[in-house]
Order: structure tokens, then C-alpha cells, then sequence
């Protein structure tokens, strides 16, 4: 693995890029971009699945969002959905400049908001060749109807309407103000995920210093909520996409949603019994979907990049 930065206009970007372990560098290869949820960082579950991608053969980055982690972007922890999609795309342009990426043979994968993003990506960027999600979710749609999307979209009008008055006062002097991404105590009313999701980000399960996800900026909120990363997929998705998620995830949904909409080629895997974040770091979940997406990626990125080292 070697830490790298690429620019994305005028913020700087800061990736893990995995290599295979026989890499040559006169070799060229197929590279996935792997694309963190809200509030992640590449030391998390995209750079987990950066790593097994790399020992499949693939070159594979991980990076930061711009405005967390250690990438760059002020005010830090906004979550704005333009500019993670235009991530992806700034990951892609670096993969490109190196002499041992084939451009032809790029993909991306995805992980729950990042899944989303990916989707969004590849609907505008064709150089992304095959797209995979692993517990996607659509994060304008998730903050609108609720982790269970069972919410009316105008259930999301006291949300924003908080959300100005939050911006009106720190305009007039107050403080920067934050919401959490993730419950920092549930209760009996919080989703079975969202309890997971705590333990994932919260504690030493996979805690990271750059990754404070109970602090995102307030001002995120008017960015996310009108945003969905999957409008007109039915019509500018034409890559093959595979879709892999839990049965027992909130958020299937967002993943069935998707399915009904891709009219291209397409592969859609529900593992028995797997909750959403079984899939950021639990091994017989995170195995499965990479045993869905190494062949896939073998098979829409022009063979298998372990042949080309």
C-alpha cells in the first residue's frame, strides 16, 4: 500500500493505493476506485475492500472525501454529495495518469452513501467501465424517508426548515453547528443498523481519529436532502452493475430500488441473513461480496488483472 495525494481542482486529495502482491510496474492493470460511506475514511471498510481487490489483482484506491479525513476542503465534515461524486471522478483522472492502469479497464465500488456516489459517477463518467454497490444507499432518499424509507418525502420539511435557522444564526454570530451521523446512544426505537453502525464508528471496532461521524456540519443538511444519486439511471446507466446487500439490512431497499432501475447488464446478489454493516468489516460478509465482485470486475474490466502482471 502507498499513501498518495492527487488533486481534485483545488483540493487535495489523500488515497491508499493497493497494489497486487506480484505488481510489476511496466505491467498494466485493470483499478478499482473504492468509495467510503458518509463519514468514513479510506482506513475503513473502502480500504478493507481496497486491499482484497489488490491481492485479486487489481490496483485498487482508496481515498478520502474532500472535507474529511485527510483530504483537503473547508469546512471540514460537510457532507456534500457534489463534490463526493466529483471525488470519484478526481480518482479516476490519477488512476488514468499511471503508466501501469490501463484506462480502458476502471471500475468502481461503492459502499452504502459511497455506493450511492459511485452510482452517480458512473451515470456521468464513462470511463468508468463496471460499477459495483455493496449495502447502497442513496443518501438523499435515506435522510428524506427515513433509514426504512417508509417517510413521505415532505417529512424531511421540519429537518430544513431547523437547518436555516441554524444557518441564520451563525450568521448573526453563533457557533458552527454539528449533527451526529451515527447514534451515540440508541435506544429501543433505533434501527438495528444504525445500533451497528455506533459500534462500527464509535468504539474500537474500527474507530479512527479522522472519522468523527458523529460530527457532521449542519450545513450538509440542504446539500444531501434534494440530492439522489440514482435520477435517470434507468436511462444514463449503461455499464454493468452488480448490487450486493443484506436481507436483513434497513437499507435494502435503496438496493432493490436501483435494481428496478438499471436496465443494463446487471447482477443482483442478497446474501441470507446479512445486515448492513455486516458488509464494512464482518469476514463471511465482506468475503462474500468480494467473491461477487473480483469475477466481476474480471469479466466487464477485459479479463482478469492478475493476468497482465
Amino acid at each position: 500500500m502507498e499513501a498518495i495525494t492527487f488533486p481534485n481542482g483545488p483540493i487535495t486529495m489523500a488515497g491508499n493505493l493497493c497494489l497486487p502482491a506480484d505488481f510489476d510496474p511496466k505491467g498494466s492493470y485493470a483499478a478499482i476506485v473504492t468509495v467510503h460511506p458518509g463519514g468514513g475514511v479510506k482506513e475503513q471498510t473502502a480500504g478493507l475492500y481496497a486491499e482484497k481487490l489488490a491481492e485479486q489483482g487489481f490496483v485498487a484506491l482508496a481515498f478520502d472525501a474532500s472535507y474529511q479525513g485527510d483530504s483537503g476542503g473547508e469546512p471540514h465534515f460537510l457532507e456534500d454529495p457534489y463534490a463526493r461524486v466529483e471525488d470519484v471522478r478526481a480518482a479516476v483522472d490519477h488512476l488514468q495518469s499511471l503508466d501501469y492502469v490501463d484506462a480502458e479497464r476502471i471500475g468502481v465500488l461503492g459502499v452504502c452513501a459511497g455506493g450511492g456516489y459511485a452510482v452517480n459517477a458512473a451515470m456521468t463518467d464513462y470511463r468508468i467501465k463496471a460499477l459495483t454497490t455493496v449495502s447502497a444507499v442513496n443518501i438523499g432518499s435515506g435522510y428524506r424517508k427515513g433509514w426504512y424509507g417508509a417517510d413521505p418525502d415532505a417529512a424531511a420539511v421540519p429537518t430544513l426548515q431547523a437547518a436555516a435557522r441554524q444557518r441564520t444564526a451563525e450568521a448573526e454570530g453563533a457557533d458552527t453547528a454539528y449533527i451526529p451521523y451515527v447514534p451515540v446512544e440508541p435506544d429501543e426505537n433505533t434501527p438495528r443498523d444504525m445500533v451497528e453502525a455506533r459500534d462500527y464508528y464509535l468504539t474500537p471496532r474500527a474507530q479512527h481519529p479522522n472519522a468523527q461521524n458523529k460530527k457532521i456540519f449542519t450545513r450538509s443538511i440542504s446539500r444531501i436532502f434534494t440530492f439522489d444519486a440514482f435520477h435517470l439511471a434507468e436511462d444514463l446507466l449503461t455499464q454493468p452493475v452488480l448490487m450486493v446487500a443484506g436481507s436483513d439490512a434497513g437499507s435494502l431497499w435503496h438496493t432493490t430500488e436501483l435494481h428496478a432501475k438499471v436496465r443494463g447488464p446487471k447482477k443482483l446478489v442478497i446474501v441470507d441473513g446479512g445486515t448492513h454493516m455486516d458488509f464494512y468489516d464482518v469476514p463471511k460478509y465482506v468475503d462474500r461480496a468480494v467473491e461477487e465482485a473480483a469475477p466481476f470486475f474480471r469479466e466487464h474490466l477485459a479479463g482478469s488483472a492478475a493476468d497482465e502482471s
